[in-house]
């Protein structure tokens, strides 16, 4: 499939030069009478025969033609995929404003962008061309579409260019006004639209353009269907987000480059996810939504792989020296994906990791403050695999109250302006370069080195621009020595081999070398976080890196299949106080399926003396899957069965002990009376034993206390697994690592926790 229709087999961009006597020609041939638009054999259409011309004229029309309607356009957007390209339409709310501006752009001709799609995205109108705001993506085609046409191997209807569009509206107008079909339109390159009647237009492809490997004059002109306006074609067009935002969401990835099995992006995934957010909001939150007592929920990806493995590190190419030529594939599997969970135990490029991830946001979050100035919503952050684990030793590391970053001003920038920082790098020949693209102090700290690299400032140059923006633009109070991951080591000596005291840096200036580059070398050191533990806390044995700071205190931390008990245990931390909670984020959300082999549990860490059950997440539909209800319903019925047992064997041994004495069977010889009690006595305490049981099951057990964490309440919660995956759990292992991105049920609880906390009641549709 491609954006051309001239690659499909459809007309070339070359306009055609349709005179007036062609367009009131008639094919040869005799219409069938009685045939109107609302004839039956109209379904039919796609199966005619496209060497007979009879089976179109059968469809022709002799009644009064409507009178001719200009035909109203809809605005589509070309998506690329690695070996299709589809078109895929505007919401409604989109397409009128896009159709707006295109008024604006043919009377001033000056460019106009729209924000479309959440104002995620914007339209250069004049240009047709969609960009990204939030993520690095190559600009896409736009097209104000009004034709379409689709092929026998087509799956959906493709639009025309809009100046081919404009040849056949007008052709269109002229045989409905004149009412003279079976016009025929010839192209330059040869192809061929005829004009049966309005119900039945058809494009002919040249010989020349068919496919050589055919094998009859049958196939070879075969036609391709031709439909005027969206409203005559089968596409779903998607319904138009709130302007209003809630809430917002930034979501971390985990190991390598794909988030799921399609080895789709995690912009891809989180597009995804934002979508089944709005569909539960408009079902399960269904009359808050139509009170206009809620908006949307905005998530935004944090992408951090493509920082580790570009060109500013240069791993991948002192990784790829070393790589062993053998099973290409598996190795560079291993390289691109595997080897980020070593990264980041190592001293060296955690750091990058982390200041990747921290500087993302803060971007995200600036960008998101300026395209919405209305916002004052709360914030969370999501983590999946080893995202959340980054996450989680992010928040532990943050700062609140007077030490913290003020939510309200994430960058507090010195009085230095553009043209002193650059005089004082040296750097003074490229001020007329930033200045020419209006770049101030502000819009530089929000700049890549891609975006310097774009402006034509070579690679030393742009690093000292970069590393001086880190380190000197944050407050001193943001730039905090804190610990990063690592594997746990005894603490450093204190004195050379020769028992001299070492005269190394002293701490301000081994913090100044760290912040000079990230790829430095970093000594391992052994901290107490101080989280209520005599013998360590959350940050034990990892090594001293510099964490940077959040420019905001997020509300709630959800991890996706999480391996931070796995990594917290492997750090030597065998028990988390249960007064610790982060110090700027009062909500920890542990989900995970229950055939993750990378989820770890987080509650056995804190309640150590109770074997507590995860928490089960509801099925969005309002009830548990069948075969667990099956299980549960198998699983009460063993209980019942077993107390009936019981309670019949203690209701017989209780009317046997009322039974007179003299009826009691006499003692046999060699046993004694004691022996006869202490059989009595067992078979009693069995039965209380049972009627005990059977009473504790049925009393409701009290709230369990599981830390401050999660400000008391539960932190696991355990998916509900799919009947298929029950039957073989090896088999989907790794999908079920990979599931939360389309998981329904998941993004529920997050809406249910973020709409909770603002007292917006939750309703649960009827099925």
């Amino acid at each position: 499939m491609s954006c051309s229709p001239g690659e499909e087999g459809g007309p070339s961009k070359a306009a055609s030069n349709v005179n007036t006597q062609e367009l009131l020609d008639t094919p040869s041939g005799t219409a069938a009478a009685g045939t109107t638009p609302e004839n039956p054999v109209l379904p039919v259409v796609d199966e005619a025969s496209p060497c007979s011309t009879s089976s179109f004229e059968m469809l022709d029309m002799e009644s009064v033609p409507a009178p001719y309607r200009e035909v109203q356009p809809h605005w589509f957007y070309c998506r690329r995929a690695e070996e299709s390209t589809s078109w895929l339409p505007f919401s409604r709310e989109d397409s009128e404003k896009l159709e707006n501006a295109w008024t604006t752009v043919n009377e001033k001709k000056e460019e106009v962008v729209i924000a479309v799609e959440g104002e995620r995205y914007d339209v250069h109108v004049k240009g047709r061309k969609r960009y990204a705001v939030y993520w690095e993506q190559a600009p896409t085609e736009v097209r104000r579409c009004t034709w379409f046409y689709k092929g026998d191997k087509d799956t959906r209807f493709l639009p025309y260019p809009e100046d081919f569009s404009q040849r056949l509206e007008e052709a269109y107008m002229i045989a409905v006004t004149l009412d003279e079909w079976k016009t025929k339109l010839e192209f330059p390159t040869g192809e061929t639209v005829i004009l049966h009647n309005p119900k039945l237009i058809m494009q002919y492809q040249p010989i020349g353009l068919q496919d050589e490997w055919v094998s009859s004059p049958s196939e070879q002109t075969r036609p391709q269907t031709v439909k005027r306006a969206v409203e005559n074609i089968s596409v779903e067009i998607p319904d138009g987000e709130p302007d209003k935002v809630d809430h917002l969401v930034f979501m971390v990835h985990g190991i390598g480059p794909a988030c799921d099995l399609r080895f789709r992006s995690i912009i891809q995934c989180v597009n995804d996810f934002r979508s089944a957010s709005l569909s539960l909001l408009a079902s399960h939150y269904k009359r808050a939504q139509q009170d206009g007592g809620i908006g949307r929920v905005e998530f935004l990806p944090v992408n951090w792989h493509s920082a580790l493995h570009g060109d500013a590190t240069g791993v991948d190419e002192d990784i790829q020296r070393i790589t062993l030529p053998s099973i290409s594939r598996l190795r560079h599997f291993t390289n691109d994906t595997l080897l980020d969970l070593f990264f980041y135990n190592s001293p060296t490029y955690c750091q990058t990791i982390v200041d990747t991830v921290a500087s993302e946001i803060n971007k995200l979050h600036t960008l998101f403050k300026q395209r919405h100035p209305e916002f004052n919503g709360a914030i969370s952050v999501v983590g999946h695999s080893l995202g959340s684990l980054i996450l989680f030793d992010l928040l532990t590391n943050q700062r609140n109250g007077s030490d913290g970053v003020p939510s309200d001003e994430p960058f507090r920038l010195n009085s230095a302006t553009l043209e002193q920082i650059l005089t004082r790098l040296g750097l003074q020949q490229y001020l007329d370069t930033l200045q020419a693209e209006n770049l101030d102090l502000e819009s530089l700290a929000l700049c890549q080195d891609s975006d310097l690299k774009d402006l034509g400032i070579p690679l030393g140059p742009r690093k000292k621009i970069l590393n001086y923006v880190k380190r000197k633009w944050l407050p001193e109070d943001c730039r905090t020595v804190r610990l990063a991951p690592g594997l746990q080591v005894p603490p450093p000596e204190t004195s050379d081999p020769d028992g001299n005291q070492p005269s190394g840096l002293t701490m301000q200036q081994s913090q100044f070398h760290r912040a000079q580059s990230i790829t430095s070398a970093v000594d391992y050191e052994y901290f107490d976080m101080g989280i209520g533990q005599t013998n360590g806390g959350i940050a034990k044995g990892q090594v001293s890196i510099d964490y940077p700071q959040l420019a905001f205190h997020p509300q709630t931390f959800f991890a996706f299949g999480s391996p931070i008990g796995m990594f917290l245990t492997v750090r030597g931390l065998k028990h988390i106080d249960p007064n610790y909670t982060f110090p700027t984020c009062k909500s920890f959300y542990n989900i995970y399926h229950p055939y993750d082999p990378v989820a770890y549990r987080i509650e056995p860490m804190i309640v150590t003396e109770t074997d507590l059950e995860p928490m089960l997440i509801p099925h969005h539909k309002g009830r548990k899957r069948m075969h667990l209800e099956l299980k549960d319903s198998l699983t009460r019925m063993s209980m019942d069965l077993k107390n009936n047992v019981l309670g019949s064997l203690r209701t017989a041994w209780q009317s046997l002990a009322r039974l007179p004495v003299a009826a009691l069977p006499p003692v046999e010889e060699g046993e004694n009376t004691t022996q006869r009690d202490l059989q009595e006595t067992h078979v009693a305490a069995v039965c209380e034993e049972a009627e005990s049981s059977s009473s504790t099951e049925q009393t409701e057990q009290p709230e369990i206390k599981v830390g401050m964490l999660n400000g008391g309440r539960r932190i696991d919660f355990v998916l509900q697994e799919k009947p298929i995956e029950s039957f073989n759990e090896y088999l989907f292992a790794i999908q079920s690592h990979l599931c939360y991105w389309e998981s329904e049920d998941t993004a529920l609880l997050l809406l249910k926790e973020i709409y909770d906390k603002q007292g917006v009641a939750f309703e649960q549709p009827q099925q």
